[in-house]
């Protein structure tokens, strides 16, 4: 009786030890959307990381390339999911071309965690991608070359023609009611209302910036919500100064439709790059800043304003005209 408690005792803890370390399993993959592309063709390559939700751990950064020839355009694009298991699902994705031929391997990916015990890194597999040249078939010389028979034309029909007609009778009378409707305004509109001039988009961002300097969240120990705010601000004076509208969009669309206005790569462009990845990784993939990486994402913030703002000059010239229009009065 005592060897078979024992025995039992033995399984039970066996079950115990299986279950504890694969709730602590980290699995890390990398991939290729394909293996084989054109030389130019445009792809993704995923890195995906599928941990326990109380683990702290920094993701791979990957700036102009995956490796030698292969060349990264924009990313990463981070996106997270969690499951009733207790665990994350944390996916990064950058957009790659490559211009030169051949079979090329990525080394394996690893996510690293820190802690008392030291730095344990968790790999993932090799990712392997082929870039292909385009073949071109020379001329077929063998047969007699004959003229291209030119495509032919079959008569339109009362069917095909309907719909276009009742389409364009259809938008003239919905001009002629847009008309009508914008004479008829215009008539019941006494007087025309004053349109009060908003601070310039510098000033608010400006602003906005010395209140999250003086409300120390970071240094409270609050670096989400410091860095939600921070990319906030930052968003809505793009908003008003470019007419990019980031608030909905990712950081890869934000520069993108940055870039769209005219807006050049230049420091000022890096250092907006700079703030917006940093903290990506703050808020999607739970990475701990240092102090001074605080510090110097809220000084790009500040500078990037201070060298895209709008001329002052216009501004000073806007007040001095209202200045001599209430004094003639």
């Amino acid at each position: 009786m005592t060897i078979m408690k024992r025995l039992i005792i033995s399984i039970l803890l066996f079950i115990t030890i299986i279950s504890s370390s694969s709730g602590q399993e980290v699995n890390v993959t990398s991939a290729f959307d394909s293996s084989r592309i054109f030389i130019g063709d445009q792809i993704y390559f995923s890195i995906s990381v599928d941990q326990p939700s109380n683990l702290s751990l920094t993701l791979p950064f990957f700036k102009d390339t995956l490796c030698k020839n292969i060349e990264i355009l924009s990313g990463p694009v981070v996106d997270s999911s969690s499951n009733q298991d207790g665990r994350i699902k944390i996916i990064e994705k950058y957009i790659i071309t490559s211009f030169d031929s051949g079979f090329y391997q990525v080394p394996p990916v690893f996510a690293e965690m820190k802690n008392e015990n030291g730095l344990k890194r968790f790999y993932s597999d090799y990712s392997q991608l082929e870039v292909m040249r385009v073949k071109i078939a020379p001329a077929d010389t063998t047969f007699k070359i004959y003229d291209i028979i030119k495509p032919y034309r079959a008569p339109l029909t009362f069917g095909e023609v309907m719909p276009w007609v009742l389409l364009v009778a259809l938008f003239i009378a919905l001009a002629w009611v847009v008309i009508r409707l914008i004479q008829k305004h215009k008539k019941s509109k006494k007087a025309v209302e004053t349109v009060v001039n908003p601070d310039p988009a510098h000033v608010i961002a400006f602003r906005e910036l010395e209140k999250l300097r003086d409300d120390e969240l970071w240094q409270k120990g609050e670096i989400k919500n410091y860095y939600t705010k921070l990319t906030e601000i930052i968003r809505q004076y793009l908003e008003n100064r470019f007419r990019v509208f980031s608030l909905e969009l990712t950081t890869s669309e934000t520069l993108d439709a940055l870039i769209k206005t005219g807006f050049k790569r230049d420091a000022s462009f890096k250092q907006l790059k700079t703030v917006l990845i940093g903290s990506d990784f703050v808020k999607f993939a739970k990475y701990i800043p240092e102090p001074s990486e605080n510090e110097s994402h809220f000084q790009n913030s500040w500078d990037f304003v201070l060298a895209t703002k709008e001329n002052d000059v216009i501004n000073e010239a806007v007040i001095e005209n209202d200045k001599i229009r209430e004094g003639s009065k």
